[in-house]
């Protein structure tokens, strides 16, 4: 079943280039031109992946992120014409997977896109283990979910990804750069901030107090690492 792309942007332009590329790459696609549409557009229907502006007349591409984010993990790529580090960081603050700046090439645009359903697709690859565990949180590497105790966490994909990486190298110390190497798979312009914004964010969803981590630890200068020893 082809893969289903909602895109966002009041550009008519840019909405008609990236329709034209993706449903020749077999996608199938979607379009709104404003948030409040954007949002019940992605509720009215079932995407697989998010293409979403940041700059929208109405509700602003941060707050569709926000909307989406309340309920669903899909993934979201920010397009933004603007090139501050703050909109960067702020864009995957509120949940986004990744991010790119205009102009962008619809070539690199693809390519991150593969490569998300890549790694979201990545479970259902998976032969022996289909859980990890760590005390008494789960990771469910089929259908990509979480829970700790009986509660489902909700991660984005990323989030995912990180957490699967970690628990499958435990006690094993990630540069920032190794993680972006592994886990975005792609020069990221040396923004390891990016890394920094993810750990927080899943400290913040798995650990009961993320400034007293139990299991995502930083080893200072170095990097990140995962342990569920005492």
């Amino acid at each position: 079943m082809a893969k289903r792309i909602l895109i966002v942007d009041d550009e008519p332009m840019i909405v008609k280039g990236l329709k034209y590329s993706l449903e020749q790459d077999g996608y199938e696609t979607a379009s709104a031109g404003d948030g409040e549409e954007a949002v019940n557009t992605f509720f009215a229907g079932k995407f697989d992946l998010v293409l979403l502006d940041v700059m929208l007349p109405g509700m602003g591409g941060i707050e569709v992120c926000q909307r989406i984010r309340e309920k669903s993990d899909v993934p979201i790529i920010m397009l933004t014409a603007k090139g501050e580090d703050m909109d960067k960081i702020l864009g995957l603050e509120y949940g986004a997977d990744d991010y790119m700046t205009k102009p962008f090439n619809i070539l690199e645009v693809k390519a991150r896109i593969k490569t998300i359903f890549r790694r979201t697709g990545m479970g259902k690859r998976e032969n022996d283990a289909k859980t990890l565990r760590a005390r008494d949180m789960v990771i469910n590497l089929n259908n990509r979910s979480v829970t700790i105790g009986d509660k489902e966490v909700n991660l984005t994909a990323k989030e995912f990804d990180l957490l699967h990486l970690f628990m499958s190298n435990r006690g094993k110390v990630f540069s920032r750069e190794s993680l972006l190497e592994t886990i975005w798979k792609y020069d990221y312009l040396g923004d390891l901030r990016t890394v920094d914004v993810h750990i927080r964010r899943l400290r913040e969803k798995v650990e009961k107090n993320p400034a007293q981590p139990e299991f995502i630890f930083t080893k200072w200068g170095v990097g990140y690492y995962f342990t569920d020893k005492d």
